[in-house]
């Protein structure tokens, strides 16, 4: 989906592209903590609005602020490691 995003060719799938990206980084994060998160009071409330704020056909959408804000950075920092990973693995399979 990152590749898609950062293609030359854009198409209007690069909202919901940039949704399943930043639903896939939020949903490892919170398999990791969600064994303390969900004593918080509201957890899944706060939750439900995070990912409509995630949705929301807003110019402040939170999809494209978080990803353009601080995946894309981290995914630019580290991108030639990640292809190389990606293409020992395939080579291996």
């Amino acid at each position: 989906s990152i590749k898609a995003i950062e293609s030359s060719s854009k198409e209007d799938d690069t909202t919901w592209l940039t949704y399943w990206v930043v639903y896939g980084v939020f949903s490892v994060a919170e398999f990791f903590s969600d064994t303390f998160l969900y004593w918080f009071p509201f957890y899944y409330a706060g939750k439900c609005l995070f990912l409509v704020w995630c949705m929301a056909p807003v110019s402040w959408n939170g999809s494209q602020v978080l990803y353009q804000n601080v995946i894309r950075p981290c995914f630019l920092r580290h991108h030639q490691t990640v292809d190389n990973v990606l293409g020992n693995l395939s080579t291996k399979a």
